[in-house]
């Protein structure tokens, strides 16, 4: 028999909650979408046809409700793959553990987890408020990393031609790389651009933004957008998707990303009403999400 998770590993709250999202298990919906920004957590739940439950702890804001039929929760998230860890972990142990006995559940849920999250284009063709769907995410934090993950002959072969195209100073980063899950990626084709996301661990300097800081790699955006393996191409930088990818991967959930794109690169553009444009892709991807049997 299993022993149970300790108490300074699994931490719950009060109330019985997982310490982070202060969720108990029957708060989670089996459809998880997330978001980086606290207040787009409302952006998303004001189409739900009922929400019957709202959570909040630090920058961790949860709403879960219906669309129809469909049971849904959209929860915050933060900025960066360190949040994601935390995240990921609590809606897995939410999912998956026991909290009476603290133990991993003999039977696992897979979770659907689809990000609405904003990025930058790295392709010249792809217009400022227009919408990617990542087809992998390819990180260059430190998260995955520091957990087992095992990769798909593609995916090898696609991380091995990043780094040969793509050299990054030693110590700098460690890429991985994770594909979407294929049960959600066929659901976004029409009227998005599909290709890689490149997770990044900063918002300046790892995406090649130069303030006052010097730039220890000033040719990354180019080498970026220069990046080709047969018809696989990169389409845009964030700095949650691979984590989120990855983690799912590791943790057995079905997970995909879909970027407003905020600013080109390329074009050195920058979107006139982002606000606008997250709401049609809110809006958008709800009509799609409740429609998808799961």
């Amino acid at each position: 028999m299993q022993a149970p998770i300790a108490a300074s590993e699994f931490i719950l709250n009060s109330r019985g909650a997982v310490y982070h999202l202060d969720l108990r298990p029957e708060e989670l919906a089996p459809t998880v979408i997330t978001v980086g920004d606290p207040d787009r957590v409302e952006q998303v739940s004001r189409h739900f046809d009922k929400v019957e439950g709202i959570f909040r702890h630090r920058e961790f804001v949860t709403h879960t409700g219906y669309i129809g039929s469909k049971r849904l929760s959209v929860v915050s998230t933060g900025i960066g793959t360190d949040n994601i860890d935390i995240v990921l972990n609590e809606l897995d142990a939410l999912a998956n553990i026991d909290f009476t006995t603290r133990q991993v559940k003999p039977a696992l849920t897979r979770l659907q987890i689809i990000r609405l999250g904003t990025s930058g284009a790295l392709q010249a063709d792809i217009p400022v408020d227009g919408l990617v769907v990542s087809s992998h995410g390819l990180g260059l934090d430190n998260l995955l990393p520091w957990y087992e993950m095992e990769s798909t002959p593609a995916e090898t072969a696609l991380l091995e031609a990043f780094s040969s195209q793509v050299p990054l100073r030693p110590g700098s980063a460690r890429p991985y790389l994770a594909a979407a899950a294929d049960s959600l990626l066929p659901h976004f084709r029409e009227g998005f651009h599909t290709g890689i996301t490149v997770t990044c661990p900063g918002f300046y300097a790892p995406q090649g933004r130069a303030l006052r800081g010097k730039l220890s790699h000033p040719a990354l955006l180019e080498q970026l957008t220069a990046f080709r393996l047969e018809d696989h191409h990169i389409t845009n930088f964030e700095m949650e998707t691979a984590g989120i990818y990855g983690l799912g991967r590791v943790l057995g959930h079905d997970c995909l990303s879909i970027s407003t794109i905020v600013a080109n690169r390329i074009r050195q553009e920058f979107s006139k009403d982002g606000a606008a444009a997250v709401q049609k892709m809110i809006g958008t991807c709800l009509g799609i999400i409740a429609g998808m049997n799961y």
